[in-house]
């Protein structure tokens, strides 16, 4: 039987990777949403136009599905979080509190939340799940986003005690890949360098935020996308949160130097250390995905940046 699967924040980065995923099954109808960006053309998508922080429209785009994917947020980079904080936790807070009500009072039978790893703290050895200790002190750029986060993990935790639907919780660590955000002002890392690197010229500079000795642990989209689909499929229990990530990080010096190499390209890289940048590292510890739903990376970060830069270049430098 075809089962409504609803992607929020469909126009987004892992939402419009998601709908295309699940578009290309025959088991799934797809429903998407979006609000301020363009609606991407996706065949087999019915997309809707949505303002996620009104009851109503929550209400309305939710009615009748069978699977609920959270992929919306307010979401920038590092210069955002240094400068404007507050704009990641009030319209967040608003969507995901009228999110979890809503699924509960229509009874969506699963709910699937985008966490991130933001409130662990940094560390040289791989976290687990338990490893989050709400006693100590939040990493200084991350407390808003944090508890933010954790807000929202306790959420899903507490209408699943109800037993009314099931919840999903996505530690995630650093996604990459197609429809990331590639321009400087509002991307990550890794698409701030893959734009960076492309952008410049044979023998010109690549300038770097700080000293890139903070490491990240890094994970194609693709990988993400195939553990939520074990999680739709086989997930029982009415909650569950699961590390979801590379397993090993890279320092954001070592990953500039390894996405110039692969590019092909002969630069020089010069560290702007006046720039804000998030100076912790970080890999997640993902044993419990692989002992509870099988699931694994399969994508190297070398075939996951040849991948990046192959649809960089036909969706960016092809059409320039």
């Amino acid at each position: 039987m075809r089962k409504k699967i609803l992607i929020l924040g469909a126009s987004g980065f892992i939402g419009h990777n998601l709908a295309e995923f699940f578009a290309r099954m025959s088991d799934y109808d797809v429903y998407g949403t979006y609000f301020n960006s363009k609606p991407p053309e996706l065949d087999g998508v019915v997309m809707k136009k949505a303002d996620l922080t009104q009851r109503e429209e929550m209400d309305s785009v939710l009615a009748g599905m069978d699977i609920v994917v959270q992929a919306a947020a307010v979401t920038s980079g590092s210069k955002d979080i240094h400068m404007r904080p507050y704009i990641h936790i009030t319209d967040n807070a608003v969507m995901n509190s009228l999110l979890f009500r809503s699924a509960f009072e229509n009874e969506i039978p699963h709910v699937l939340l985008f966490s991130c790893s933001i409130m662990y703290q940094p560390s040289s050895m791989p976290l687990n799940e338990n490893d989050f200790d709400a006693n100590q002190e939040m990493f200084p750029s991350y407390f808003g986003g944090g508890w933010n986060k954790i807000y929202f993990e306790k959420m899903c935790e507490f209408f699943s005690r109800m037993r009314k639907n099931r919840y999903t919780v996505i530690r995630h660590s650093n996604i990459y890949g197609p429809w990331d955000k590639y321009d400087l002002e509002r991307s990550h890392v890794f698409g701030a360098t893959i734009t960076k690197v492309m952008s410049a010229p044979d023998n010109g500079v690549v300038t770097v935020w700080g000293s890139g000795d903070e490491a990240r642990d890094l994970l194609h989209v693709d990988d993400l996308l195939s553990f939520v689909q074990c999680a739709v499929e086989q997930q029982t229990s009415p909650f569950e949160l699961y590390n979801v990530g590379n397993g090993k990080a890279i320092s954001v010096k070592d990953l500039v130097q390894k996405i110039i190499a692969i590019a092909g390209k002969d630069l020089t890289v010069f560290h702007d250390l006046t720039k804000p940048s998030i100076n912790t590292s970080l890999s997640l510890d993902c044993n419990k995905a692989y002992k509870d739903l099988g699931w694994k990376p399969r994508i190297s970060l070398e075939d996951g940046i040849h991948r990046t830069l192959l649809w960089y270049r036909e969706h960016f430098q092809c059409h320039s």
